[in-house]
Parts: C-alpha cells; sequence; structure tokens
C-alpha cells in the first residue's frame, strides 16, 4: 500500500498473492483447458488442480523470474477473489439500496425490480474493474524482492490435487 506501513505478513501475504495470480497467468497459457484455483497464503499459496508437477514446479520459477523482472501486470488476475467480492459488494449495495422498503408497498418496490436488475449488473461490472484496481494497489505487490521459493509439494489426498508452494524472504 503506497505511503503507508504495512506489517511484515502482510507485506509477505501480498508477495505471495502476487507469485500466486504470476504463476496462474504462466499456468494458464501452458494449461489452457485445466481449472486450477489458488489460495494465498503467510508461507506461500496453495493451487489447486489436476496438474503436472514438473509444469507447477517450471511456472512456479517462471513466474517469479518474470516478476521480479518487472512484468508487474503479471500480480493481477481477473479471476482473483478479490475482483469476484468486489463485483458481489457493488451489487449487493445496488440492489439493497433499491430494495429498501418503503412506505408504499408491495407494489411500488415490485416495480424497482427493473432498475435493480440495472443496478447489479452495473455493480457486477464496475467490480471486475474496481477489483483489477484494489489488486494492483492493495491484495497484491507485484515488487517481490528477495523472495524465494523453498519447495514445492503435491498434495493428492481428497478430491482434488495440490501444489504446495512454500516461499521465504532472502
Amino acid at each position: 500500500m503506497p505511503g503507508t506501513l504495512i506489517s511484515p505478513p502482510l507485506a509477505r501475504l501480498r508477495r505471495n498473492h502476487a507469485l500466486e495470480h504470476a504463476t496462474l497467468h504462466v499456468l494458464g497459457q501452458r494449461y489452457h483447458d485445466v481449472p486450477i484455483v489458488g489460495r494465498s497464503t503467510l508461507d506461500g499459496f496453495v493451487l489447486y488442480g489436476d496438474l503436472p508437477t514438473e509444469g507447477v514446479i517450471a511456472a512456479v520459477r517462471q513466474a517469479l523470474r518474470r516478476l521480479q523482472g518487472g512484468q508487474r501486470e503479471l500480480a493481477v488476475h481477473p479471476t482473483c477473489g478479490t475482483n469476484l467480492a468486489t463485483a458481489g459488494i457493488l451489487a449487493g449495495l445496488g440492489a439493497f439500496v433499491l430494495l429498501t422498503p418503503r412506505r408504499r408497498g408491495w407494489q411500488e418496490w415490485l416495480s424497482r425490480l427493473p432498475l435493480v436488475c440495472v443496478a447489479t449488473t452495473l455493480g457486477i461490472i464496475a467490480g471486475q474493474r474496481l477489483g483489477m484496481l484494489l489488486q494492483a494497489r492493495f491484495t497484491t505487490d507485484a515488487a517481490v524482492g528477495n523472495l524465494r521459493i523453498v519447495s514445492i509439494s503435491r498434495e493428492e489426498g481428497g478430491p482434488v490435487v495440490r501444489h504446495r508452494i512454500r516461499t521465504a524472504e532472502g
């Protein structure tokens, strides 16, 4: 967050989030038909999806090199939960404001439904764009600096294959 003091754990989470997104970009180019979801943690991130471990290792390494090389745009991803949450909040607020009961009864309330549909649609559209901005400014930090990969492990217990990527500073 530019111009503010950030706690070390939050700063690490933001860098890991950026590396997660960069990795998803690289993996998406190689495995465009495989559904992949990521979740950042303080000590790295987890990828969910049936991917070959060798491909994940190569993608994480390439993503880190590219971020360290200045490709900041890789830190922002269109399917990030930040976008979804922002769109949901804006759509929900629009619906709430327009559907808050007034003293005129159900017919007046129901007559606002088309406007609610427009407001929620606009909220979703604006939320996607605002979510990308929030990612770039607050939830990720593309300046990963001396972030390094400590380990990458495959976990197959349960219905979804996971790869746990652990990172450290220095």
